[in-house]
């Protein structure tokens, strides 16, 4: 092995990438970065009839949207490559070759209808059926038929698979310690394995096999995946031994829980309580991704970043910089860790008042060029630095804005059932005459006017203010009514007034 850390996120094309997935992405990219390593995606498309079209084009978007870029990919090219198990068959066939000659593996032609025999036997016995060291003598493979025989029906081309062995009771102990970087020792009892396929009848290698031999080839140095996987460990290090390599460290990341903290997060989960579980939308689905549905980017990784690992302190807003300096590969969690959409909000909206105000206000412009909205720069700087402190998700932004450039459309009913007096017409009617007698320059001068309007008509502030606001933007939310007012400007706050007078009096 290199001393450099050299890590991989290897996902199967198989549709769009859950939240689940992008976390060990994240995971993996800051444990090579913090160590000055390499982070290498690599696709494990063996399975072509689970292949689906689009999906790794958009594990590629997804991991570029977050920030998250490969040293190493189909895309960036390498030195370890190719970087499609597809494009690796010839590495496959040789080191399949290998196990067997070295008697570590052997080939199996077992029909589909002779193993459903035996395992219809074995219940009705009330036993289950594993093909392993109990049996592997008594089927038909390698290890029971004649050289000639098996040579025969290499060369006819009989159908058959590749198994590996992984335990012989005469040599070995049933018990096999193995070691998690985050889970600590655990043991495995090797007799109750399976004799695992690593080669299919297609000619393909399964995940397993294709697994640790790319990790040997491509120097991967850490194996960080998720915790579904941890099963899978004593095989996957029982192939090195049979290979007489060193293994990478392993770490198993904990599930990402529902909101109930019960079970695993699943699709169904976000459709039922409306959010996302998917970085980006897929094109199968009605729902939205993070990115759709008003997400920053940064936002996304911050969150997913503390699904599972914390620094240790209280602090919970973090770059991705931060992240590399602060991350912990031994501080991850054991237990699965709980999913909150509304804390995943609340850093959203952290993460949006943290924008540099030029990039806030671009992010404006682009809400407005779509909508078609006639702006005016200069105002727009102001207005975006007003609203950027309103704004949990990038979508909300058109409401914010929308009281800058359209008058209200419709009135709040309840807005107007507290706000609405018998009188609160005369008092708007004043408030017109004031912005028509005074130059109203500042915060202050407007203050000014409306305090001098509630002590005309012998009314609380809360009189003027509320029934104004009304007027203004159509609900008793809203921004700052002074800043609000020298914004739009004394014309279209008297036009506002008027329309609101004569819709709500008739």
């Amino acid at each position: 092995m290199l001393n450099k850390v050299r890590v991989r996120f290897a996902p199967s094309p198989t549709g769009p990438l859950h939240i689940g997935g992008l976390r060990t992405a994240l995971y993996n990219y800051l444990f090579a970065k913090q160590h000055k390593g390499d982070f290498v995606l690599r696709i494990e498309d063996t399975d072509r009839s689970r292949y689906v079209s689009g999906a790794e084009e958009y594990i590629q978007k997804t991991l570029e949207w977050c920030g998250i870029t490969p040293d190493e990919s189909p895309v960036h090219g390498g030195d370890f490559g190719p970087y499609r198990q597809s494009e690796r068959s010839a590495l496959y066939k040789e080191h399949i070759e290998l196990l067997v000659d070295k008697e570590w593996a052997y080939y199996a032609f077992d029909s589909a209808d002779a193993l459903e025999k035996h395992r219809e036997n074995h219940e009705e016995k009330g036993k289950t059926f594993i093909y392993n060291w109990h049996n592997r003598l008594k089927l038909e493979n390698s290890l029971t038929l004649e050289k000639e025989e098996v040579y025969k029906r290499l060369h006819n081309k009989v159908p058959y698979v590749v198994r590996f062995k992984i335990y012989d009771p005469e040599h070995e102990n049933e018990q096999y310690l193995i070691e998690d970087e985050i889970r600590g020792k655990i043991s495995s009892d090797l007799s109750l394995l399976d004799d695992k396929i690593l080669f299919k009848s297609d000619g393909m290698p399964t995940y397993h096999f294709a697994n640790v031999v790319d990790d040997y080839l491509m120097k991967i140095s850490h194996v960080i995946r998720g915790e579904e996987w941890l099963p899978s460990l004593p095989l996957h290090l029982r192939l090195y031994d049979a290979f007489g390599w060193d293994a990478p460290k392993f770490a198993h990341l904990p599930l990402i829980l529902k909101p109930s903290g019960r079970g695993k997060l699943s699709k169904r989960d976000g459709d039922k309580l409306g959010f996302p579980v998917f970085p980006l939308e897929w094109k199968t689905t009605s729902s939205p991704g993070y990115k759709e549905q008003g997400y920053l980017p940064e936002a996304v990784v911050n969150f997913l970043a503390l699904l599972g690992w914390n620094p240790g302190t209280e602090e919970e807003i973090f770059e991705m910089d931060a992240l590399i300096d602060s991350f912990d590969l031994y501080k991850v969690h054991k237990a699965g860790a709980r999913f909150d959409p509304d804390k995943n909000r609340w850093f959203n909206q952290q993460h949006v008042q943290r924008l540099p105000l030029k990039r806030w206000v671009d992010l404006c412009k682009e809400v407005l060029v779509s909508r078609g909205v006639a702006f005016d720069t200069k105002t727009l700087f102001s207005v975006a630095e007003l609203i950027q402190n309103r704004v949990v998700l990038v979508e909300d932004i058109w409401s914010e804005l929308r009281v800058f450039f359209e008058d209200p459309s419709a009135y709040d009913e309840s807005s107007v059932k507290k706000a609405w007096k018998e009188n609160t017409a005369s008092v708007m009617e004043s408030v017109v005459l004031g912005l028509e007698k005074r130059g109203l320059s500042n915060s202050d001068d407007i203050k000014d006017l409306l305090s001098d309007i509630a002590k005309q008509h012998q009314i609380g502030m809360g009189g003027v203010m509320a029934p104004l606001r009304v007027c203004l933007v159509g609900s008793l939310k809203g921004p700052d009514l002074s800043k609000l007012i020298l914004l739009i400007g004394t014309r279209a706050t008297k036009r506002r007034i008027n329309i609101a007078i004569y819709t709500l009096c008739k």
